[in-house]
């Protein structure tokens, strides 16, 4: 297999779900939450300065079904963006997606309320797939239909943060299209 972003980034998320399972509090150091108090009476969140909880929500997952179908689209997503946009641009799309995510999830959702998971990230990648398509003159309504399917998935499943779906779509189209315009100067 080719080295590209794309396999490094699912052999670090993979890394770090070896080691959730190992070290069963490294998900509760990592995921993303606003504000909580935890089990030992300590107070931890991005409101207390942990912004690193931004970035590092990616690396942690609710169970290996959470991690396969994340790193199946991210395979399935990453090479094709990565190869049309570059590795570096594809990082900028990637991490621009978790941010805006993260930040979505963080505003939209209760100050207590912790969220696991690549989605936020994801999601941007599925946006900016379907903005690079629509470029070409590609017929983008089956990306259109996943899109819709696995949006709506975050109201019929518990637990899925739809916010950080939205917020990793809307910042990978916008990622995306500014990419692709200052590509054309």
């Amino acid at each position: 297999m080719k080295r590209t972003a794309t396999t490094a980034l699912i052999t670090v998320i993979c890394g770090f779900y070896l080691l959730q399972l190992l070290t069963p509090s490294l998900q509760e150091n990592l995921f993303l939450i606003n504000k909580a108090v935890f089990r030992d009476g300590s107070v931890h969140g991005v409101a207390t300065g942990e912004w690193y909880r931004i970035l590092t929500v990616a690396l942690v997952h609710g169970g290996l079904m959470h991690l396969g179908f994340n790193m199946y689209a991210l395979l399935v997503l990453g090479n094709p963006i990565e190869s049309a946009f570059g590795r570096n641009r594809f990082l900028a799309i990637f991490f621009i997606s978790l941010i805006t995510g993260s930040l979505a999830s963080l505003y939209l959702n209760p100050t207590n309320q912790p969220s696991v998971g690549a989605s936020g990230a994801l999601f941007g990648l599925f946006g900016a797939f379907a903005v690079v398509g629509r470029k070409i003159g590609a017929d983008v309504r089956s990306i259109v239909v996943i899109i819709g399917i696995n949006f709506a998935m975050g109201f019929v499943l518990p637990g899925i943060d739809w916010h950080a779906h939205l917020g990793g779509l809307i910042g990978g189209v916008i990622a995306a299209k500014t990419l692709l315009r200052s590509r054309r100067r």
